[in-house]
């Protein structure tokens, strides 16, 4: 009878196997994450994220299956981290905290651009055989948009699925406007003024809808 016992010798390498598998792996995202910044989706190789990770190109080889995979891996962590610091409200929350959405929607993307700031490059490229980077961007995308409007119908139950989805959209999209607003200005643009009065422009426009669908 084999003994594995998880003390033993071999689960304990096992174990040290794994973490410095993780390790690596977070390594390489984050060197990839400042290549990408730099260079964009077409300027970032394995060579330059093996030069600034500081790991072989055989390393990156067995976490990735190539620069498309790496950078969709890049997208899919800096969204988790974004959604990780929105914390976006519900129930009764929301209409309490409704005055911190805007500026904790920017906050969270200062803290974590990466992910909008490559998706938005790849989205409006349009290549014969589309990155899965891309992919991940819209799979993100989707599931924002998904959670903005779900805030929506909290917040204004009156609405039906079609104006509920509009409001959504129109809120991401100022919000990427916004985004490049301050990529372009740099830190002479108040992300977080410019989110705190988005976010109470769209939610007039939808008190706007729920009145003029009601009663005459």
């Amino acid at each position: 009878m084999t003994d594995t016992h998880p003390d033993k010798p071999s689960a304990k390498r096992a174990r040290r196997t794994r973490v410095n598998g993780e390790q690596s792996r977070e390594r390489i995202l984050d060197a990839a994450t400042e290549v990408a910044a730099e260079r964009g989706y077409d300027g970032t190789t394995i060579s330059l994220v093996s030069k600034k990770s500081g790991l072989p190109p055989t390393s990156i080889y067995w976490h990735f299956a190539d620069k498309d995979d790496l950078i969709a891996a890049v997208i899919q962590r800096s969204f988790a981290r974004w959604l990780a610091a929105l914390n976006l409200p519900g129930g009764e929350e929301i209409a309490g905290r409704l005055r911190d959405l805007g500026p904790q929607v920017a906050k969270a993307l200062l803290d974590a651009p990466d992910f909008l700031r490559l998706g938005l490059m790849l989205a409006l490229e349009h290549r014969p055989v589309e990155p899965r980077a891309r992919e991940m961007f819209l799979q993100v995308r989707a599931e924002a948009s998904r959670r903005f409007e779900g805030i929506v119908r909290e917040l204004a139950p009156e609405l039906d699925e079609e104006q509920a989805q509009l409001i959504a959209t129109y809120a991401i999209a100022g919000a990427d406007g916004l985004f490049i607003a301050r990529e372009v200005g740099g830190d002479s643009v108040d992300l977080i003024r410019l989110f705190e009065l988005h976010a109470r422009v769209v939610f007039e426009v939808a008190h706007t809808l729920v009145t003029s669908a009601g009663p005459s």
